[in-house]
Formats: C-alpha cells, sequence, structure tokens
C-alpha cells in the first residue's frame, strides 16, 4: 500500500530519526567549534608561517623591501656554501652522538626507576627535572661550569690533579661538551616514556622465564627489550627530531663568542644567524626548508626500518 506521500509508510521519516539527526548536527557543530581553535592555531602558527617560508625560499628577502624572484639560486648558494655544509655535518654529528647517549642512558635509568625501591617517586621526579628547566636557564648554568679558570668542573678536575679541558673554546670537544649537557637536559623525558613501557610488559612473562632459570640479563635482553622496542620506537623519532632542531641550548652557550661558532654551528643556528643577524629571509627560509627535508628523510628512513626491529606484543 503507499501513502498519500507516494512512499509505503515504512519509508516515511519519523520524528524520532528527525530529533537524532538533530542532535547529531548540533553534537557535530559543537565539536567544530571546541576544536576550531586548535585549527586556527595550527593554521596560524605552523601550517601558514610553513607554506609563507616554502614560498620565500625562492626569493630575495630583507623583512622590509618587497621580496624578488630567485629562483634556485638560494638552494645552490647553500650547496656549495662550506659554512652550510659545516652546519649540517655538526647537525648530524650531534644527532648521531646524542640520540643514541641519551636512549641507552634513559633506558638504563628506567629499568631502575622501574623497580619497588622506597622512594622512588622522589628518584623520578629528580631525574623529570631538567626536563621542566628552561633552555636558556640550563645552558646559562652550564656555561659557567665549562668556565676554563671559574668553573666548577675544572675546579674539581683540578683538584683530583686531572687535566682541565677549554671545554667550549676547543674545537675539538666543544661539540660533544654541548652534546653532554644536552643529554642531561633531556634524558628525563625519555625516561619517563620508557618507564611508561616497562609497566606495561606482562609480568607473566617474567615468571615464566624465572621458572625455566632464566638470569636477569637473560631476561632484560629476552623479553624487556624485544617488548620495549615499540617504546624505544617512538623515543628515537622523536628524540631524532629534537637534536636536529637544537638552538636555543647552543646559542645560550655560545654567546658573544664568534670563535665557538664554528665548531658548534648547527642548521638552525644558520637559520637565525641568516634571517635575523644578516637580514637574509629567503636565505635562512632556503635552509630551513633543507632542514624540514632532512627531518623527513630520517623519520621516513626509521618508519622504513622498524620492521627490522620493532616487536609488537600480540
Amino acid at each position: 500500500m503507499i501513502s498519500e506521500a507516494g512512499k509505503p509508510p515504512g519509508m516515511r521519516a519519523t520524528p524520532k530519526a528527525g530529533k537524532r539527526k538533530s542532535k547529531a548536527a548540533k553534537e557535530a557543530l559543537w565539536a567544530l567549534l571546541f576544536i576550531s581553535p586548535t585549527f586556527i592555531g595550527l593554521f596560524a602558527f605552523y601550517l601558514g608561517p610553513a607554506i609563507a617560508s616554502f614560498a620565500l625560499s625562492f626569493t630575495h628577502w630583507d623583512g622590509l623591501t618587497p621580496p624578488t624572484f630567485a629562483g634556485w639560486e638560494n638552494f645552490s648558494a647553500l650547496l656549495s656554501s662550506p659554512v652550510f655544509i659545516r652546519s649540517l655535518v655538526n647537525t648530524l654529528l650531534f644527532m648521531l652522538v646524542a640520540v643514541p647517549a641519551s636512549v641507552a642512558l634513559a633506558t638504563c635509568i628506567a629499568v631502575l626507576l622501574n623497580q619497588k625501591i622506597k622512594g622512588m617517586v622522589v628518584y623520578r621526579a629528580l631525574y623529570f627535572l631538567p626536563v621542566v628547566t628552561m633552555p636558556i636557564a640550563v645552558g646559562m648554568v652550564w656555561k659557567w661550569l665549562y668556565n676554563t679558570e671559574y668553573g666548577l668542573v675544572n675546579y674539581v678536575l683540578g683538584f683530583l690533579g686531572l687535566p682541565q679541558p677549554e671545554w667550549l673554546f676547543d674545537p675539538n670537544i666543544a661539540l660533544l661538551s654541548v652534546i653532554a649537557v644536552y643529554v642531561w637536559m633531556t634524558v628525563g623525558n625519555n625516561i619517563i616514556l620508557i618507564v611508561a613501557g616497562l609497566q606495561h610488559v606482562d609480568p607473566t612473562y617474567y615468571e615464566a622465564a624465572a621458572i625455566d632459570g632464566a638470569s636477569k640479563r637473560s631476561q632484560f635482553f629476552r623479553i624487556t627489550l624485544p617488548l620495549l622496542t615499540p617504546t624505544l620506537f617512538f623515543v628515537v623519532i622523536t628524540a631524532m627530531i629534537s637534536s636536529l632542531q637544537v638552538f636555543d641550548l647552543i646559542f645560550v652557550m655560545i654567546g658573544d663568542t664568534t670563535a665557538l661558532v664554528g665548531p658548534l654551528r648547527t642548521m638552525v643556528y644558520g637559520v637565525y644567524e641568516s634571517g635575523f643577524m644578516f637580514s637574509q629571509m629567503g636565505y635562512a627560509s632556503a635552509q630551513a626548508f633543507l632542514l624540514f627535508l632532512l627531518i623527513l628523510a630520517m623519520t621516513i628512513i626509521q618508519f622504513a626500518g622498524q620492521k627490522k626491529w620493532v616487536h609488537y606484543d600480540g
């Protein structure tokens, strides 16, 4: 039987269906309203500037006069610049030393902090304290600690009768000195993440291994590390991206000492120097875009290689 509206009775829109649609529309509207600040901030402070920086990388612009199109001149000048090559090498060396050192140290400490020991919460808080300290403050304190004549580090070494290096002025160890501070500053964040990963490991694995007579060392390498690899993968990715973008710590520790710029120059420092010291905004934007490509390439390599060492439980 066909109704007067030309539709079977079951095809009519019921009042309840209309109310459900109206409620869903209102919920969607409220959802968009609440997430709109995030989207606006994402576009205004991240996506928009990134697009503008990419466009400026093909121009000559001093920040005041209108930009002029330069084509690939900025990129060709960068790739033939010894200063940029030095900053690229320093950035890669910083990552290759800082990331393994930070992750390995964080893993060892996290395993210790995962034990049921009295006062463990206090120890975790102490290790995390450098993470919430401003990098500027960290750089200023360690710059004084590294001071050749008045620094506490050399005072202790002198008291023990050991050599007193020029930590920041010796080009052979300047970068390693800053890397040590960077690892000290960031290891706490990695510790917290790895401890969280350790707490999700099923304790029955250890119980079964103990029954079979496996030692603590064997349990660590055959149970803990394989089951911790998803967390380690995330930690390595984030630590790698962070190390490739290091700037504030180096900038504070260099200060006005131009002799330190060469051994400690990184790609982000080059972006700052070109853009805000020499007003070469197009040249700086080209460096920023190449840094983006470097981070993207390293991230893709990590994701492509995760199948060889990351093991997901179940």
